[in-house]
Formats: structure tokens, C-alpha cells, sequence
């Protein structure tokens, strides 16, 4: 047991991966930022337990010759030494994002639920397939990277595989796994009791009778009503299969009797596979935003270790056209001018930007000193969980001749998903050419409302 991981941050493993950033961990393990082969990177660290480190490996090595695009690639694993600590090593796609940041701001649609089930149903259908149980999985497990949703895989077993030290049970466990038993039926369990969390923020609770199933949180939506109820029968063999599910899934589809026995795997769902848009990567998070239709993983990420500053791959030209800077008048709050943007902007799907031009005789831009200003075009299932206003300032640089050189968030206010969104746009900005040398720095004020989303520049400083 290591008593503080995040001492090791900056440290290098076996000479060549950078501990760069501390992400989190438990007594058993703890994850890191890093770097493998110039691509950024998680690593997970684990104590070299004598008893247990060689099987750890091998169940790495086995998830590493997995290929799925919807489970996290293993790239290399270890061993090594961090002071006079011997440890084991996983090397993995380093995600974005995941399920647990966006959960505790908001429960996800019935839609949203749909595109994040699908991919990670048909994620466990390929290990029960493989005879491999996924057995920890829990909301930080479902994950967003680039455009795909995506599972951890560093975690799995073999079905059947006796655990000696199971560990302590959370409520994302089966009650079997107590005695260390490891089945496809115990992930059915987790991911019943994930769904009813993200769709209620509430978790299942126990009856006060040992042999009953739990009782759902209220508000369950059809059809996940019925989905979860199978999923959280106390009885492993009752559980629903993965064929259940996405056959109850189906609208027109027949409901499955829930007295059906469970087969070891569930033919494939590939045909259920959806791309999504991330708004961010092309992105919880984020991923990303876990999920912004992948966009699920996208659009209201709780917090995560650093906001990413790198610009989008691709910026749509706005629909609207080109619009004049926002005034002061238009700044009122719930002012015509405002909503009328507001609704032009945010009913446009998948994009992050919306880029908005300033004619040069507007006297409110030379005095900000803007001539292109990018607005966040947030997504409007976003947009409706604001209450009020939700504000991020932004300080740029700004060279002699107009262009954004960096830009860092100054108050990134209460949402890293929305803090994201206005770092990225305010990179776009352009403004007036200066003939100083030297470097000027503005704030950018990113004001979001359920309306719309708006934005004004200051000189830094005043």
C-alpha cells in the first residue's frame, strides 16, 4: 500500500514515461498523465503485491491483444521502481472525459442514455464473448475519447476466475461478488445500477428484505424502467442477457420475457454502433463532453484535472452569417437583440463555434478593439440545464497584428464543460492591428444563459 501517490508526480518510470500530472487513485492504485511515443497517455500504478502482480500482469497483457473500438486500448505494461517502491504498470488511452463528471450536474435524456448503452453493451458483448468479465465497472469506467464512448479494459478477468481478495463491495457491485465470483451477470448488475443513476442521479436502494430486488428511484423513463428491473435481480440467473437489453431497446422489438436464461454472450451489436459528433475533438471529457451527441460524453462534464486549450479540428462557418460585435445594449440582460442571437446560435447541432464578424463601424467594437469575435455555440440540451447566468473570463494575448497568440482561463466559473467551450472560441478572436510591438492582453467576458450565449472584450487591467 502506498500511503501518497501524488508524490511521485514528475517522476519518470523506467526512464522514458513522465508522471506529468496526478489524475487520482485509491490505496491500491493511482492513474497519471503521461506520455507514450507523443501521445498523450494515462498510466495506472499498482504495488508489486508478491502474491498478485504476475496474474495482474497477464490479465493486462490478455485486455492488451484486445482490439474494440469501444474499449480503451491497453498500450504497454510493466514493472518498475519509484524510489524503493516496486510496481506494476498499465499504459492506456488517456480519455477525456467520463461518465462520472457529467452525472452529478445533470441526469442524461432517454436519447442520451440510448447513445451511451449502445456502445458500451455491445463493449461487453465482445468480452463475454471472449470469456472475459469486465467486473469493476462503475460510471468513471465509461468513458469519452474522441468520437467514440469507450470502457475501461485494464481491469478485467476471466469468466469464472476466482478472486481471493475481492475487496470492499460498492453499490455498483453484485452481492455475489462478495465470495469473489466473477460472471457477465455481475456487469448486467453494474450497468443497471449505472443506468438508474444517470438517468435519475438517484441510486437503486435496498428493500429492508435480504432476498429482494432493490427498489428503482422514481421517474425511471420506458424503457429503461423495465431495463433496469432486469438487470437488478438479486438472483444472477434472472438478470437480463445483453440480447434483452438491446432487443428492449428496439421500439418495435417484442418485450423479453424476464424469466429467460442468461447465455453466456449476447450476439453482436455492431449494428447498433452510432457515430457521434464530439464538439470539442471534432470531442467526456468532453468526454467529450461525455457525451454531446457522442455528443453525450460532450455537454456538461463536471471536473476535470486541467481544461484542454487545443482548437477544434474543424470550425463551421455560422449559419447566420455575419452579425455585428454585441453592444452594450445588447449585453441587457434577456434584451430582444440578445435572444434573437441566442436562438440563431444555439439551434445549430454538434458544432462548438459559432463565428460571429463585426462590421468596422460598429463604435462599440474599435473601442474593445475587436473585429472577430468567436462565440461557444453550446449545445440546447446544455443550454437548458443553466439556471440564470453562468459566466467565464478568458485573458488573450494578442500580437501586433490582431491575432490571439495564447489564451488562459482568468475565472472559468462553475463548469469546466462551459470553460472549455469559451477557451476554445476565444483563441478565434481577431482584433484591431496595433502599432506597438508589444504584446497586448485583453479579457474576454463569456456570459452563458439558457438563451444563448454572449461575449464582450476588455482591456486587461481596466
Amino acid at each position: 500500500m502506498v500511503e501518497s501517490w501524488s508524490q511521485w508526480e514528475g517522476q519518470v518510470v523506467n526512464g522514458e514515461l513522465h508522471l506529468t500530472k496526478y489524475l487520482g487513485g485509491s490505496e491500491q492504485s493511482a492513474v497519471f498523465l503521461t506520455e507514450d511515443h507523443g501521445q498523450q497517455a494515462a498510466i495506472k500504478l499498482l504495488a508489486a503485491d508478491p502474491a498478485n502482480a504476475q496474474r495482474q500482469l497477464s490479465r493486462w497483457e490478455q485486455a492488451q491483444g484486445l482490439s474494440h473500438p469501444h474499449l480503451i486500448r491497453l498500450l504497454r505494461t510493466g514493472r518498475c521502481r519509484l524510489g524503493t517502491v516496486e510496481l506494476i504498470f498499465s499504459v492506456m488511452e488517456y480519455a477525456e472525459e467520463n461518465l462520472s463528471q457529467i452525472v452529478p450536474e445533470r441526469p442524461l435524456t432517454p436519447q442520451e442514455a440510448r447513445e451511451m448503452l449502445a456502445p458500451t453493451l455491445d463493449a461487453l458483448a465482445c468480452l463475454h464473448g471472449r470469456e472475459l468479465v469486465h467486473r469493476h465497472l462503475k460510471p468513471a469506467d465509461i468513458m469519452a475519447i474522441k468520437d467514440q464512448v469507450k470502457i475501461a479494459s485494464d481491469g478485467l478477468c476471466g469468466t469464472g476466475e476466482a478472486v481471493s481478495n475481492p475487496g470492499k463491495l460498492t453499490v455498483y457491485d453484485a452481492q455475489e461478488k462478495a465470495s469473489g465470483e466473477s460472471s457477465p451477470a455481475t456487469d448486467i448488475w453494474s450497468l443497471g445500477v449505472i443506468l438508474a443513476q444517470a438517468l435519475t442521479q438517484h441510486l437503486p436502494s435496498r428493500s429492508g428484505k435480504e432476498q429482494s430486488d432493490p427498489i428503482l428511484p422514481e421517474n425511471l423513463p420506458a424503457p429503461f424502467d423495465d431495463i433496469v428491473r432486469g438487470c437488478l435481480r438479486l438472483d444472477p440467473g434472472q438478470r437480463w442477457t445483453i440480447a434483452q437489453i438491446s432487443g428492449r431497446l428496439r421500439p418495435t422489438a417484442p418485450q423479453p420475457s424476464p424469466q429467460e436464461r442468461p447465455t453466456a454472450a449476447g450476439p453482436s451489436m455492431e449494428s447498433m454502433i452510432r457515430k457521434f459528433a464530439f464538439p470539442v475533438v471534432a470531442a467526456f471529457v468532453s468526454v467529450a463532453a461525455l457525451f454531446a451527441g457522442l455528443g453525450l460524453l460532450r455537454r456538461t462534464p463536471k471536473a476535470q484535472p486541467e481544461v484542454s486549450a487545443a482548437k477544434p479540428e474543424h470550425q463551421p462557418e455560422s449559419k447566420g452569417g455575419v452579425k455585428p460585435s454585441p453592444t452594450t445594449r445588447d449585453r441587457q440582460p434577456g434584451s430582444a437583440s440578445n435572444r434573437s442571437s441566442a436562438s440563431g446560435t444555439q439551434s445549430r447541432p454538434a458544432s462548438l463555434l459559432s463565428e460571429t464578424k463585426s462590421p468596422d463601424a460598429d463604435p462599440d467594437v474599435e473601442s474593445s478593439g475587436v473585429v472577430h469575435q468567436v462565440l461557444p455555440d453550446v449545445p440546447q440540451t446544455a443550454s437548458d440545464t443553466i439556471q440564470g447566468t453562468l459566466k467565464v473570463s478568458v485573458i488573450v494575448n494578442v500580437d501586433p497584428s490582431g491575432n490571439v497568440l495564447a489564451a488562459e482561463l482568468d475565472s472559468p466559473g462553475p463548469s469546466p464543460y462551459f470553460a472549455r467551450l469559451a477557451l476554445a472560441a476565444a483563441q478565434n478572436w481577431k482584433f484591431l492591428a496595433s502599432n506597438q510591438e508589444d504584446v497586448q492582453e485583453f479579457v474576454l467576458h463569456f456570459e452563458f444563459r439558457n438563451s444563448g450565449a454572449r461575449a464582450f472584450a476588455t482591456h486587461a487591467g481596466r
